[in-house]
């Protein structure tokens, strides 16, 4: 008898930690939840017809429309789910042709999540231009892949920042430390730059980023790219920027292709017309 890989995960682990590696609990008490809300306007409703609808769109992924903040970012799937949500629901900007900016795309972010922060966006900005530029426009395939990593990897991100920040602050292998002898006179180093040398490298070692971020996310309970997406952007390179290792996972077809929510930028705007509804609407 041939098992699934779904069937295999379930039997390989603990029910509790099967349980909480897929979020269950979240999403039983978010149910309950809203099945009393409905209940009050509706007395009448069938509780298990109710749940049936939930669970399954969930399955389908279309759950977070219209919901707050705190439950579109509350789980892996939810934000990847929002992430296609946000696509299916404004690729018309795209295949229009418009630039847009923070301001204008936090408004169609609101309009599916109310309180969506606009932080969010702004950090997405970062991504595109390497600053908050509030008024710069971009394109709606650009935003939304620099949105997707930005969204899905949001805490990954805070710890590539710390990494990166720790190795650009630590002292250079390269540079070479004068230790005084008992026999020489004590006096300091001064390093010697020659003209044609830039007084530091840009960047980190690359290797050592790629080295501290798979040991970081060796067992996080936070989203993070595969270590095979994440071999195949660093070690090419020598040395990284930081703002290059956020250019280079948001054009990543193998980390797009991990997350599994949006197409290939060559077919964005392919087959995408949808229509979004709430378990709260659905429900008889």
């Amino acid at each position: 008898m041939c098992m699934s890989a779904m069937d295999s995960d379930r039997f390989s682990m603990p029910a509790e930690e099967y349980l909480a590696h897929h979020h269950v609990l979240t999403y039983m008490e978010d149910a309950i939840s809203q099945l009393l809300t409905f209940k009050e306007d509706n007395p009448k409703v069938n509780p298990a017809t109710f749940l049936r609808e939930y669970f399954c769109s969930i399955r389908d992924g279309s759950h977070t429309a219209f919901r707050e903040y705190k439950f579109v970012s509350a789980t892996p799937h939810n934000r990847a789910s929002f992430i296609k949500a946000f696509w299916k629901s404004f690729s018309n900007v795209g295949k229009s042709g418009a630039l847009l900016n923070v301001r204008e795309y936090h408004s169609l972010l609101c309009l599916l999540c109310p309180n969506f922060p606009i932080e969010v966006v702004q950090k997405t900005a970062g991504i595109i231009f390497m600053e908050d530029a509030l008024d710069s426009l971009t394109s709606f395939s650009d935003f939304i892949y620099a949105f997707q990593i930005q969204f899905y990897f949001e805490d990954f991100l805070k710890v590539c920042s710390e990494m990166y920040l720790h190795l650009l602050s630590a002292p250079s292998p390269r540079e070479a430390v004068y230790i005084p002898s008992e026999t020489s006179p004590r006096q300091e180093k001064k390093p010697h730059h020659r003209s044609d040398q830039q007084p530091t490298l840009d960047g980190v070692d690359a290797t050592q980023f790629r080295d501290a971020l798979i040991k970081e996310c060796t067992g996080a309970e936070f989203s993070c790219p595969s270590r095979t997406s994440l071999h195949c952007i660093l070690d090419p390179a020598n040395r990284v920027t930081f703002y290059g290792f956020l250019m280079a996972l948001a054009k990543s077809e193998s980390i797009n292709g991990e997350i599994g929510n949006l197409p290939p930028k060559g077919g964005l705007f392919d087959d995408c017309d949808s229509e979004l509804s709430s378990p709260l609407s659905s429900a008889r």
